[in-house]
Formats: C-alpha cells, structure tokens, sequence
C-alpha cells in the first residue's frame, strides 16, 4: 500500500544525496533519480535544488515533503489499527544493527520470536552505527539496535542489554588457567587489533591509556577488520586479542578459545534501543519490541 516513489523522495530529503539514498534503499542511483523525477512530473515543478554541492529541497520539495510524511505515517497508522482489529499480527520489520549485536545476538532473539509470530517477516541490516542512524532516520529501517553513544535529537535511546569486552587467547596458551591477567601482561604477547575507528579498537586505546600504554608499546601482529577474521586469527594461535563476550561464546563453548577479563576494570559497553520519536509504528513492530524488553538474554551465554 506504501507510496515508494515518496519513500525515495523523504529519503533523499533526509540524507541531501541522491548517492547515499542509492546505497540505504538499494537502488541504483540512476532508479533514484527517475521515482524523483516521477514526483516532479506529476507536480510539474521541480522539488529539489541540485546547483550547489549538496541537494536541497525547493519551495514547492518542502511542501511535497511535510505531506509526504504525512501520507507515510497515516500508511503505517492503518496498518496497525487494522492489525489490532482482526488481532492478526503480520507483515514485516526493517531492524538496522551494528555489527557485534546484530551478527551475534539478534538472530538467535529473532528465531526464537518467529516461532510465535510466524507470519512476521523480518529484514536485519548490519553496518556500523552511523549507518543504522542513517538507515532510522530516514525511515528505511523500523529500529535500530547498536552500540556506543547515539545523539538523541531526533530519536528515543533505550539501553537494552549490557556488553563486556574480554580478552581472548588460544586454548592452549600458557594463561588458559588464569581467570585475569593486568593491561600491562597485554604488552608482552602479539596483540591482533581491529581496524582503526573501531568501537571496539578505541576502547582497548582507552584501556591502555589508562596505564600509559599506547599502541606503539603493543607486540601488534595483525590488523583485521572483522571480529570473525581476528577470532580464526587466534585459535590458529597467531595472537590475542580483546572482543566482546558475546562474539566468543560459541567458540568458548566448544573450547577453541579461552576468555579472561582484565584485572584492573571490567571493559563494560551498552548495546541501545533507537526508535524515531515521530515514527508511527506497526502492530508487528510493536510486537517485537515487546518482546526484546523482555527477552532473556543471559541464557544465550550458556
């Protein structure tokens, strides 16, 4: 029932770029292009500024785009009120994740809550937080679920489940016995990093810094980029390395790799809840937001 020519157009709105609505909405930027070029033939007027660096919405855009957010919310609005009507529960949810959350945790949360609620469909987009806010505000996702500090400007953020970083080593390795080790035992084993700007590689920056340590002073191995190339890294004993506890439960479980915690300060983070304060949500969204409120996380750990 949801108008997508207007969808495309609030996007671009959104973002100010025909490029970054191309890759939030998988379209080709050309298909972008022509579902705006649609709306402007039927208002006959042009609704975006495109003469400068960035793309703004013409006189006549603001007012397409105050009644096009309009239109999508009474869509969203209709479907609730009749799915709480009939009391069928269906249709489908957009869930935007960043990478540890939504590569580790959401997909058991989401197996276990189409059991009850079959006829929900849902799509998990994973990428890094400022995608998943990007993907919120401009309505392509319903929630987003992510770590580290979120603006709240234009968005409710709700801590929903508490993170902590551990160290992990091969299962062999002399400190498989230890339950701790100090920052300063980190200096004297190769240390595989993640990549630079990572969540998790600034607070192991922060760690160490906290002793005077700088990653100069670090034995590094190797720098990868995915949580999943650094655990394979470690088991095959090329080093150690820091990740969160929920990345490495299934390969503690089955005893390819030890964890232990470090003994100067817990490494705690928090994984959010971020909804749109002005979003209409549906019954099935709704519903899997109930759901994750009260869904017992720990028995995941094992």
């Amino acid at each position: 029932m949801e108008d997508h020519k207007l969808k495309v157009f609030c996007t671009v709105a959104e973002t100010k770029s025909f490029s970054k609505t191309s890759e939030i909405i998988h379209l080709t930027q050309p298909a972008v292009s022509l579902q705006v070029q649609a709306l402007e033939e039927i208002y006959e007027t042009k609704l975006f500024d495109r003469s400068s660096n960035t793309v703004t919405l013409t006189p006549a855009g603001e007012v397409v785009y105050k009644y096009a957010k309009e239109i999508l919310n009474l869509y969203a609005n209709a479907q609730k009120v009749v799915g709480e009507l009939t009391g069928l529960v269906k249709g489908s949810i957009s869930i935007g994740a960043s990478s540890t959350i939504g590569n580790y945790v959401l997909p058991a949360v989401i197996t276990d809550f189409r059991k009850t609620h079959p006829k929900i469909k849902i799509h998990l987009l994973v990428g890094n937080t400022k995608r998943v806010v990007e993907l919120l505000n401009s309505g392509n996702v319903d929630l987003g679920l992510v770590e580290g500090e979120v603006t709240r400007q234009k968005m409710f953020v709700e801590k929903i489940l508490g993170d902590e970083l551990l160290v992990i080593i091969p299962a062999h390795h002399a400190w498989a016995k230890k339950k701790e080790i100090s920052v300063s035992e980190l200096t004297k084993e190769p240390f595989i990093f993640r990549e630079a700007g990572s969540g998790t590689r600034q607070m192991i920056e922060k760690l160490l810094a906290t002793r005077g340590i700088s990653p100069q002073h670090m034995k590094i191995s190797m720098v990868l980029g995915s949580t999943v190339a650094i655990k394979e890294a470690v088991e095959n004993g090329l080093g150690i390395s820091i990740v969160s506890r929920w990345a490495a439960r299934k390969e503690t479980k089955y005893g390819t790799i030890s964890t232990l915690r470090i003994k100067e300060q817990k490494m705690m983070r928090e994984f959010s809840l971020i909804t749109n304060k002005g979003a209409i949500s549906s019954h099935a969204v709704d519903e899997f937001l109930k759901y994750l409120r009260t869904y017992p996380f720990t028995k995941l750990l094992g």
